[in-house]
C-alpha cells in the first residue's frame, strides 16, 4: 500500500462526537476514482496536522467506508495506507490476548482512557484502486485498525468503555476542550498558556 496519495491534501476540520455522521453506519466505497483519491489526500493532511495515527472518513464529516493510517506495529515498523470497505477479524477466544492501553480519539480531543482490545487484528478490504488488500496488525496498529473500523460502523471508542470510565473521559475532554478550536486542526491547538 505504498502508492497511496499521502501528500498534497488540504487540512479539514475534524468532526466531533455527537455529530450524527459519527454515530451511524457508512456507505460502501463503490467509486475508486479521483474524488476518493482527493478525500484520502485530505484525510492524510488532516491526520498529520492533528498528530494522529489513523483517521476515518466520518471524522471529516464524510459517511464513506474508508480510513487512513500511519501507525507503528508491536515491532515499531511503520505501516501506512488507506483501507476501503474494511472488515476486522479478531483472534478466537483461545488465541485472544487483550492489551489494556490508553486510547484516545481525534474526534474527542485531549481525552484518554484505558481500554482493553485484542493485541492482534487482521483487516481486509480494498485499496484505492478497488483491489483486495489485507493487513495484519499487532500492538498499536492492531488497536488502530479496530478503532478506525469501529468508526465506520458508527461506534466511537467511548461506547466500549464502562460508565465510570466514560464519565472520566468526558470530564477530561471538558477540561481541555478550550484548547481545541471548533475547526481544529485547521486552526492549531491552543497552548495551555494562551
Amino acid at each position: 500500500m505504498s502508492d497511496e496519495p499521502t501528500s498534497g491534501g488540504q487540512i479539514l476540520p475534524i468532526t466531533r462526537w455527537g455529530t450524527p455522521v459519527m454515530h451511524g453506519p457508512t456507505r460502501p466505497v463503490t467509486d475508486f476514482g479521483d474524488e476518493l483519491h482527493t478525500l484520502v489526500r485530505d484525510m492524510y493532511a488532516t491526520m498529520h496536522a492533528a498528530q494522529g495515527v489513523g483517521l476515518a472518513a466520518t471524522q471529516v464529516g464524510v459517511d464513506l467506508a474508508v480510513f487512513v493510517f500511519e501507525c507503528p506495529d508491536a515491532d515499531d515498523t511503520l505501516h501506512r495506507g488507506a483501507m476501503c470497505n474494511p472488515e476486522v477479524i479478531l483472534p478466537e477466544t483461545r488465541d485472544r490476548a487483550l492489551d489494556s492501553a490508553e486510547e484516545g480519539c481525534l474526534s474527542y480531543p485531549g481525552a484518554y482512557q484505558t481500554l482493553a482490545r485484542p493485541d492482534r487484528a487482521v483487516c481486509t478490504g480494498q485499496d484505492l484502486d478497488g483491489n483486495p488488500v489485507t493487513i495484519e496488525g499487532t500492538g498499536l496498529l492492531a488497536r488502530c485498525l479496530q478503532h478506525e473500523t469501529d468508526h465506520l460502523s458508527g461506534t466511537v471508542f467511548g461506547d466500549r468503555l464502562s460508565t465510570r470510565s466514560r464519565r472520566l473521559l468526558s470530564r477530561q475532554h471538558d477540561e481541555l476542550a478550550h484548547l481545541y478550536p471548533d475547526d481544529w486542526p485547521v486552526t492549531p491547538r491552543h497552548t495551555s498558556a494562551g
